[in-house]
This record gives C-alpha cells, structure tokens and sequence, in this order.
C-alpha cells in the first residue's frame, strides 16, 4: 500500500512537470515569435550576399523588411551578340528585371504620413552618393534647407544606395547612419549606387513616395551639385497652381530629336539590345526638373510596363510618353550651366543666378556663397534681359 501511494505521488508529480514545462516553451515562443521572423529574413539577406550585420545596424524602421531574392536571368545571353557587350551593359541586362531592394535607411514620417502629405508643397528629391557628404551639408544649409517658403512647406530628401566593398562599403553606410540620426532626411537602398543605376534609384523612390507622400504638391528632383534657387521654384509653381486647369506638369532643360549614343567609349553608350530606335522621345535634362505630384504617380505606374534603360532622364521621357504626356522647357532650368558673356564678368556674380530656377553644375564652396550673396537684401541688379 505504502508503495502504491509512493508510485502515485511520484506520477502528479511527473504530470505536474510536465504541463509547467510546456507552458513556459508556449510563452518562449510566444514572445520570441518576432525574432524567428527575423532571421527569416535575416537568411534571405545571406542568400542575397548582403552584410547581415551592416543591415541589421544601419536599418532604422522596425517596418522595413527585405526585399525579394534578386537572380541573374541567364536567358538574356541568348540575346544577339550579348558576349560582345561591355561588362556593365551584360550585369544591366542580367539584373535589368530587378526592382526591389532592402531599405537601410528610411523616412517614413518626412511628409507627415500619407494622409497629412498634402501639406507638403515642393519636395526636394536630391540624387547623392554616400561619399558625397560635403555636398550634401551645404544644401542642407542654403537652398535645400527644410522652411516655410512664400507660406508653404518645403521638404527635403537625399536618396542613395551604397558604394564600395567591405570595409569601405561599411564606413559610408555609417556616415549616412550618422547624417541620419542628425538630420533625418535620408533614403537608402541597398544596390550598387552607379551611373547605371540612376533609373532604379528613381523608380524606387517613386514606389516610396507612393506608399508614403502621395499627396505631395509638387518635387524637384535633381543632382547634388545644382544651384536651385528653391524660392524662385516656389513662386513658379503657386503660379501654376493658381492657373488651375490641368494636373500635369514636368518642366526642365528640354532635350529632343536626339538618340542613343552607340559608341562604347561614351558614358551614355546604349547598345541596339537594349533601346532599338535612332531616337529618344522628348525628355529633360537629369541635372534638374520640376513636376506634379500627379504626375510622378503617373510616370510610377507606366514604369511597370517599361523595361529599365540607364540614362534616368530619358527613361522618365519614355514614362511620360507612354502614358501621352510630354515635357516642356523652362528657360530659367539651365543643366548645361550658365554662359556668362564677356570676360571681364564675374561667372558667379549673384545678378546672374537671381532669377534662375536651377544651373548645373556648381562646387559646394561656389553655392553657399552664391546663396547668401542673392539674398543680400542690399543686392541691385539691373534687368536680365539687359545682362544676357
């Protein structure tokens, strides 16, 4: 009896141990769910060749997540004298179906959500290399300097990807990290930050300003090394908007009846397997150009049906021509620099650039003393006209 009673005491303990033992592995898991999904996706960064450790401390939103696995499409070599081709129109083509990358860097909140994004009228939209910190310190202090402008709102926003290998890679990713966490006004995807890859740096903003500031007035998107009088911008595009009438605007340094360049020396070198026709449909110039918040939306979805070309300008023309748009020319957009007449003349004197809208190209010292000198409120200029 004694030792029928000792087996079941022995037995509710057992029992006892085990239900304790499976409720606490329940609650591990429970709360340890999110971290498994973690390294889920941790794993396809890995499969990707991306530095797990360099995302995982670089990345600032717990909403960014990893982007599909991006794979060569080897059946681009059946495409005619593909062996031919220069190295980097062969890596283009291999990855040309790519158009997801992970995020490192976000700004979810820049135009106050989607709903508030309406309050946003001109957002600045600035093409910059990570190396390219010094030009991206003067903006932040002259023209691209976040304010309210004529009674509106302006916003600014650096987009990059990444540059290097190793070492070098993960010094500017910290760089940027820093920038960051001072200024919060950087978007950063994870791809090799190329002249090749100016296209997919837009179209990937694009996507991001669709799910995060759709309702933005206005953007000015451009390189890092303009002078944008964003004021000028301002007036000019309060004026359009008080004109009513229609949604779409892309203004800028036209360019037409102009086509690839087919020479494999050149910079623009486009080969007939990637962009067949003699000619390009109107578009404009890169360094610079205003549009519609209506009509980025527009350009974002006809870019699905698109294949990437490198040259982003004239892909962006392709964008508005397929969808029966088409760009106009602004004659205070100077992408090609301002000639000066004469030599006796200050290349830089203030009256030159007072009432421009935007003139490429312009070393980081040159623009913050260019800004400060157009808004000395003692500046006399005689009429444009006059001086050009």
């Amino acid at each position: 009896m004694l030792r029928f009673g000792k087996r079941l005491f022995q037995r509710e303990v057992c029992a006892v141990t085990f239900v304790m033992v499976g409720a606490l592995l329940l609650v591990t898991l429970f709360c340890y769910s999110d971290d498994f999904s973690t390294s889920d996706h941790k794993l396809q960064i890995d499969v990707k060749n991306y530095d797990c450790h360099m995302l995982s401390s670089v990345r600032e939103s717990p909403k960014i997540d990893p982007s599909p696995i991006c794979e060569r499409n080897i059946s681009v070599e059946q495409i005619q004298n593909f062996s031919s081709l220069p190295t980097n129109i062969k890596d283009l083509l291999y990855y040309r179906h790519c158009r997801h990358f992970p995020m490192l860097l976000d700004v979810p909140n820049k135009c106050g959500g989607a709903n508030a994004s309406s309050d946003v009228f001109l957002l600045l939209v600035i093409k910059s290399s990570a190396v390219n910190y010094d030009r991206r310190e003067v903006l932040r202090k002259t023209w691209a300097k976040e304010r309210l402008s004529s009674g509106v709102w302006i916003r600014r926003i650096f987009i990059s990807g990444t540059m290097g290998t190793r070492y070098e890679k993960k010094r500017l990713n910290q760089l940027l990290k820093l920038e960051q966490s001072k200024y919060n006004d950087i978007i950063q995807w994870d791809f090799k930050d190329t002249f090749y890859n100016l296209t997919l740096k837009q179209m990937l903003f694009l996507e991001w300003m669709e799910r995060n500031c759709p309702r933005a007035h206005f953007l000015f998107n451009g390189d890092d090394d303009v002078f944008a009088n964003t004021d000028n911008m301002v007036m000019y595009l309060q004026n359009f908007e008080r004109k009513g009438g229609r949604k779409h605007l892309f203004a800028g340094h036209l360019i037409y009846n102009v086509g690839p360049i087919r020479s494999p020396q050149s910079k623009y070198y486009v080969p007939e397997q990637l962009y067949e026709s003699k000619l390009y449909p109107a578009y404009c110039g890169g360094g610079g150009f205003l549009l519609s918040g209506y009509t980025a939306s527009v350009i974002y979805t006809n870019s699905h049906s698109i294949p990437i070309l490198p040259i982003d300008d004239v892909y962006m023309g392709m964008c508005l021509a397929r969808a029966g748009f088409k760009p106009e020319h602004h004659l205070g957009v100077r992408t090609a620099g301002l000639h000066v007449p004469g030599r006796n003349i200050d290349e830089l004197d203030p009256c030159f650039f007072k009432e421009m809208l935007l003139v490429h190209r312009m070393l980081s010292g040159e623009m913050y003393t260019l800004w400060h000198r157009i808004h000395d409120p003692n500046l006399r200029c005689a009429p444009l006209n006059s001086r050009l």
